[in-house]
C-alpha cells in the first residue's frame, strides 16, 4: 500500500491563556528568544493547566496528542462539538499555524477554505485573486487559465469579477472561494463550516463538486455540523472531543457517536456551557420549552401549541437596541430544518431590557413525529453577543394533528401543512 497521503503524529496545540501581548522583535531577538524557550522546554514537562510565576497565565491544550492518517482519495470527515478542536487541526493541516508538539507529513498540495475572509487580498479583485491563489498552489498562469471559465461560472461572480473582493458579501466571497480551492486541482482540499454561509442551493452545488473532486482521486478534508452532508459525502471519519481523537472509522458510527454526545451537551444548563460563542454582553441563562399551560416539558404531540423560552442577562445596565434572536431548528442527524428569528418574520426588538425573558411560540406544532435539537443565538446590530449549538432537545410524538382520527405516517417529512383538498 502507498503511503497515506497525510500522516498526522502526536499532534498537541497549546495556547497561552492570559497572557500579555508581546512586543514585536528583530529576526536576531525572535531567534534568541526561540533558543531560550527551547532550552527551557527540557527542563519542564508539558502539562494541561501548566501556570506562570504570577498565576496569571495558564496553557490550554486545544490538541493533545492527537494520531490518524488519511489515504489518497479518501473523503474523511472530523466532526466534535464547538470547541472539541476541529478548527485547530484544520489549521495545523493547512499550515496557517504550528503546532506545539508532534508533527504532520502532507504529500501533495493543498487548498484550504477555513473561514470568510482567508486566503484573498481584500484590495484585489476577484480576477486577481483567482491568480493569486493559483501561483500560491504552484500551478502555473497557462493552468489557471484554463480553469478560468469554469471557476467564474461555478462562483456565479462575472459582474463582480474586477471588484475589489472586500466589497464582496460574505456570499459573494464563499462562492469564489470555494471555487477557486476546488478547480484549481489540489491533491487535497480541505473544507471547514464556512461553507454554511451560503444558501442551500449553492451548498448541494458545493457538496456536489466535493464529491466529483473525491471521485477524481483527490483527499478531501471536510469539517461540518451538518451529519446529513457528512454521510452523504464521507466514508470515514474522525470524532474530535476534548482534543483527543475519540473515534477514527466508519462514518455512521462516528456521526451515532457524535449524536450521544449532543444528547448529553443538551441536558448540560445553560448557565454552565463553555462552548459558546460571542462578546458575551447578553448571554443566555436558561433554555426550555413549555406547553400551551406553560409548563416546563420534553416532549409534545404533533399539533400541539409550543414556546421555546429563554432567559438571559447582560452586562449593560440601560435598555439593549436592535436584538437579534435566531432559533436552527436540527433533525434527527443535525441537519437544518428551519431557522426561526424575531426580525425576519417582523417581530423586532428596538429595545429590550438588560435581563429578561424571550419566548418564541409556535401554535399548532408542524413537526412531525422525531427527535429534533436547536441552535440558539443573541446578536445585537447583527454582532455575535451569545451562540450555543444544541441548546435544547424536543421530541416530537404522533398526534391527530388533521383532526382527521388518523395520525401521520413518520417516514413522511419532517413538516405536517395544512392542506385542503377537492374533487372536481
Amino acid at each position: 500500500m502507498s503511503k497515506p497521503i497525510i500522516e498526522v503524529e502526536h499532534l498537541s496545540k497549546c495556547y497561552r491563556i492570559g497572557a500579555m501581548r508581546e512586543p514585536y522583535l528583530s529576526l536576531r531577538e525572535e531567534l534568541a528568544r526561540k533558543t531560550r524557550r527551547i532550552s527551557s522546554a527540557f527542563s519542564r514537562a508539558f502539562r494541561k493547566g501548566q501556570t506562570g510565576p504570577s498565576g496569571s497565565e495558564t496553557d490550554f491544550w486545544a490538541l493533545d496528542d492527537v494520531s490518524f492518517s488519511v489515504q489518497e482519495g479518501e473523503a474523511v470527515g472530523i466532526i466534535g462539538r464547538n470547541g472539541a478542536g476541529k478548527s485547530t487541526l484544520l489549521k495545523i493541516l493547512s499550515q496557517i499555524t504550528p503546532p506545539t508538539k508532534g508533527q504532520i507529513t502532507l504529500r501533495g498540495r493543498v487548498a484550504s477554505l477555513l473561514e470568510v475572509g482567508t486566503g484573498f487580498h481584500p484590495e484585489l479583485t476577484g480576477r486577481e485573486n483567482i491568480f493569486l491563489n493559483g501561483a500560491i498552489l504552484g500551478m502555473k498562469r497557462a493552468e489557471i487559465k484554463r480553469k478560468f471559465d469554469e471557476i467564474v461560472a461555478f462562483a456565479e461572480v462575472e459582474k463582480f469579477l474586477d471588484t475589489p473582493v472586500k466589497r464582496y458579501s460574505s456570499g459573494m466571497y464563499v462562492r469564489l472561494a470555494f471555487a477557486v480551492a476546488a478547480h484549481l486541482e489540489p491533491e487535497i482540499l480541505i473544507i471547514d463550516e464556512v461553507l454554511a454561509v451560503g444558501d442551500a442551493q449553492f451548498q448541494k452545488k458545493c457538496l456536489g463538486k466535493m464529491g466529483e473532486v473525491a471521485k477524481c482521486g483527490r483527499t478531501v478534508i471536510f469539517v461540518s455540523h451538518n451529519m446529513a452532508a457528512i454521510s452523504s459525502l464521507c466514508s470515514n471519519c474522525v470524532l474530535v472531543k476534548d482534543g483527543l481523537v475519540d473515534y477514527r472509522g466508519t462514518t455512521a458510527t462516528a456521526i451515532q457517536r457524535y449524536l450521544n454526545v449532543l444528547s448529553k451537551t443538551a441536558s448540560t444548563p445553560v448557565s454552565e456551557r463553555k462552548d459558546r460563542k460571542g462578546s458575551g454582553i447578553l448571554k443566555f441563562t436558561d433554555v426550555w420549552v413549555e406547553n400551551d399551560i406553560g409548563e416546563r416539558v420534553s416532549c409534545l404531540c404533533c399539533g400541539d401549541n409550543a414556546s421555546i423560552v429563554a432567559t438571559y442577562d447582560s452586562e449593560c445596565k440601560d435598555k439593549i437596541a436592535n436584538v437579534r434572536v435566531a432559533i436552527s431548528l436540527r433533525g434527527p442527524m443535525n441537519e437544518l430544518i428551519t431557522d426561526l428569528c424575531n426580525e425576519s418574520s417582523g417581530y423586532e426588538f428596538q429595545s429590550i431590557r438588560p435581563h429578561g425573558t424571550i419566548i418564541c411560540r409556535l401554535p399548532k406544532l408542524q413537526l412531525n413525529a422525531g427527535r429534533y435539537g436547536f441552535n440558539m443565538c443573541l446578536s445585537i446590530n447583527s454582532v455575535i453577543a451569545d451562540w450555543i449549538l444544541d441548546v435544547g432537545e424536543l421530541h416530537v410524538e404522533a398526534g391527530d394533528y388533521y383532526g382527521s382520527g388518523k395520525l401521520p405516517a413518520a417516514g413522511w417529512g419532517p413538516f405536517l401543512m395544512d392542506q385542503e383538498w377537492k374533487h372536481l
